[in-house]
């Protein structure tokens, strides 16, 4: 058997066949009602407190600040009532000393005094105003205060839209006296002890913040379903009908929100989705990351999807058949059979033979390479992995894996688009589309719109194009409603989307 037809049969093994895909969304919808009703369970369904989303119209200023490792950032976005905006924005790096203060005093009142100097810098006729009326003692109304979205990227449990107890740091933060409390409430007594013109309004999650964001800028009247990250790890944020989401009587909510919309967006955590292996596709490469990674068991979903993982998925292939002369990989018996004449050899500190070793972009440029017997492929090998003077078949086999484990990941994420999809009833069939079924051009009203954020979606080559082909083959889709689900790159979900469910929460006009 030749190296070609070697790699062909490794690749079978990530085949994701439209039966799977439709076992696959069924269960996905079922763990989706599960989580509604229940904490807990596989699939989280986190109830936000985001009641509506934006249409474009909106118009103001607000503020957004990003704690989400080991930088701040803190935005202030201008919406311009025309689905655009403008945004101005600083970074700062936080010490190691702070991720790791004794107090969470002493990390709050530093996030607060660089929301000062922003304030300073970039809004001083607003701050020096309302110092004055401070010091006059004349009565301020929310008007006179900046709105703020506080997204933390650290696990939280969340009881109101600006109300969340942190559960436990990650990312190389320790202050151990914060665990337990209102994230909101510790960053709001800083920012109270400065005399800041600023409420913090919303605890946001980046993913909610992708949808909304999207909501803002897409084309149209309709409203995002859908806000969905696939980028390092992969998550989904979508507007549930407030009806379904049970569980918020048994949570203890915190706070009014607003009940009117009949809606509510809700986190579902799908990285863990079913973390039971009941339906997700299992290869040997699958079970040894798992095995060998720092959480056994959990994020099972992430870990076939996310470009976190690919790499990794992808290394551990190319180990399995460089093994003990098991293929004939990166091996030839002389010179004279490798098309450059010179012998394949991998350098002992290859990344091949350390875990993470391949970064995701390295599949990226596999699978896009259109070059003369792989030569791009192959001086990837030879710059990134220590793979010298791969043959071309060695590089056309390598193309053949890294097609396989690309397309089970757009497969797999089109399982969580497609049950959010049909689960919320948003592709109704009319009788036209059942009689005219590929024929009929889609209606701005029928369109069912898509955010999406990270790097696979926007930059690994054919992504979309595989969850779509996917999302034809999904009974209740099919070509017809394939047609009438809009993609839509939706960035900055920590910032613009942040500044928007501070909008939200705050009960301005326009969303929908």
């Amino acid at each position: 058997m030749g190296l070609l037809d070697d790699a062909k049969r490794v690749a079978a093994e990530f085949e994701y066949p439209a039966e799977d895909v439709n076992i696959g969304v069924k269960e996905f919808m079922r763990q989706m009602d599960e989580g509604l009703q229940e904490t807990g369970k596989s699939l989280n369904q986190i109830p936000t407190y985001v009641t509506s989303v934006p249409n474009g119209t909106e118009k103001g200023v607000y503020l957004a600040v990003d704690l989400g490792g080991t930088n701040f950032r803190v935005c202030s976005i201008k919406l311009n009532g025309d689905t655009t905006f403008s945004l101005t924005q600083s970074k700062i790096a936080i010490p190691r000393e702070m991720m790791v203060a004794k107090t969470s005093k002493e990390l709050f009142s530093f996030l607060a005094k660089q929301i000062e100097s922003f304030l300073r810098t970039h809004h001083n006729d607003h701050f020096e105003e309302h110092q004055r009326r401070r010091q006059k003692g004349e009565e301020m109304t929310d008007e006179h205060f900046f709105q703020l979205g506080f997204t933390f990227s650290f696990p939280v449990h969340q009881i109101g839209i600006n109300k969340g107890h942190l559960i436990r740091w990650t990312k190389g933060f320790d202050i151990a006296d914060a665990i337990g409390k209102d994230v909101c409430h510790l960053l709001q007594s800083e920012i109270d002890d400065l005399h800041l013109p600023v409420k913090v309004a919303a605890l946001v999650n980046d993913t909610v913040g992708t949808l909304m964001a999207r909501s803002y800028t897409s084309p149209g009247k309709t409203g995002t379903l859908l806000g969905a990250i696939f980028g390092t790890g992969t998550n989904g944020a979508y507007v549930e009908k407030l009806e379904k989401v049970i569980k918020l009587n048994k949570m203890g909510a915190g706070g009014d929100f607003d009940k009117s919309t009949g809606n509510m967006i809700v986190n579902t955590e799908w990285g863990s989705f079913d973390n039971e292996m009941s339906v997700l596709p299992n290869t040997p490469y699958d079970i040894s990351l798992d095995q060998e990674s720092n959480n056994p068991g959990i994020q099972m979903f992430e870990k076939r999807v996310s470009g976190m993982f690919l790499g990794e998925i992808l290394r551990r292939v190319i180990l399995d058949m460089i093994r003990d002369g098991k293929t004939e990989l990166f091996r030839d018996e002389s010179s004279g059979t490798n098309d450059i004449h010179s012998t394949c050899t991998i350098a002992d500190d290859s990344p091949l033979y350390k875990q993470w070793g391949i970064d995701t972009s390295f599949l990226s440029i596999a699978h896009e390479d259109q070059s003369a017997g792989h030569h791009i492929t192959r001086q990837a090998l030879n710059r990134d992995l220590g793979v010298d003077a791969a043959s071309s078949e060695d590089a056309e086999a390598i193309k053949v894996l890294v097609e396989a484990i690309g397309k089970r990941s757009a497969r797999l994420s089109a399982v969580a688009i497609g049950a959010v999809i049909i689960s919320t009833g948003n592709l109704t069939l009319t009788a036209g589309d059942a009689v005219a079924d590929g024929e009929k051009e889609v209606l701005e009203e029928e369109v069912v719109d898509i955010g999406v954020d990270g790097s696979l979606v926007e930059f690994y080559p054919g992504f979309e194009e595989y969850i779509r082909e996917a999302l034809r083959e999904i009974e209740g889709i099919g070509e017809r409603g394939e047609k009438r689900i809009r993609i839509g790159i939706a960035k900055d979900g920590s910032g613009v989307g942040a500044a928007l469910i501070a909008l939200v929460a705050g009960g301005r006009e326009g969303s929908r």
